[in-house]
């Protein structure tokens, strides 16, 4: 495990898995639920800002109830060049709509998702795109049906270890 990582025990674990579920509960309700005092609470949570682990606090919106459920896949190859990757990295994620871009070795340079109100919107999107300096092809798959869609970031604390052994203990227990 790398020094990064460490500075990650299991109390901040579970206070990025309790904040990720529902960033809207009081100090009091997560310090009741860790059985830790609030102030130690409020100082892990702003070191965890600090350190840019938590990033921000942000509201889960339904995409179809907005009228942003057309989601495409768009596959960018670009001309090679220095810094190529940076600056036409941070030119995708200013386009209107564009939700990720992956910067990703292999023949595609990038991969841009989109959400968008329909085709032509998108349609606008890719023509800027298109447009930029450096952008060689472009090949879109349009999203049938989304299963899931999670930007949480999976954490196992060993309280959750040793919860998952004990439930698997549990179930090897012959029946009597």
């Amino acid at each position: 495990m790398s020094r990064r990582h460490k500075v990650l025990d299991d109390t901040d674990k579970r206070i990025i898995e309790i904040l990720q579920k529902n960033c809207s509960l009081s100090l009091e309700q997560v310090a009741n639920d860790l059985k830790v005092p609030k102030a130690t609470l409020h100082y892990r949570i702003r070191r965890l800002e600090e350190k840019g682990i938590i990033e921000g606090y942000h509201a889960k919106i339904n995409p179809a109830k907005v009228g942003k459920d057309f989601v495409t896949i768009t596959f960018v190859h670009t001309k090679y060049g220095p810094d190529y990757f940076k600056k036409l990295g941070n030119r995708l994620a200013q386009v209107k709509g564009v939700v990720a871009v992956y910067f990703i070795f292999g023949e595609i340079d990038f991969v841009v998702i989109t959400r968008s109100d329909n085709t032509r919107d998108f349609l606008e999107k890719m023509e800027e795109i298109q447009k930029m300096d450096g952008i060689v092809s472009t090949s879109t798959q349009i999203v049938a049906g989304v299963f899931k869609e999670d930007g949480g970031i999976e954490l196992e604390s060993s309280l959750k270890k040793a919860t998952d052994q004990n439930s698997r203990r549990s179930l090897k227990r012959p029946i009597a």
